[in-house]
């Protein structure tokens, strides 16, 4: 499983993540705000299935003098 989700997009996603799970536990949003958990695996895995269908990816590409160090 490759990293396809870069270091804004992983805290956005964090934050998003949580912050729903937050509502939703308020009773703000209702039970649709546990989608928050999705969101902050994603951001805390660094791995979005959805960005792998489409071919897309916000990290970072390595160079070749990245790959020997």
């Amino acid at each position: 499983m490759t990293s396809n989700v870069g270091g804004i997009d992983r805290i956005l996603r964090i934050v998003a993540g949580l912050a729903l799970i937050g509502l939703a536990a308020a009773g703000q949003v209702g039970a649709w705000g546990y989608v928050g958990v999705i969101i902050l695996a994603t951001g805390l895995f660094s791995f979005c299935g959805a960005y792998t269908l489409f071919g897309f990816s916000t990290c970072p590409l390595k160079t070749e003098e990245d790959l020997k160090s």
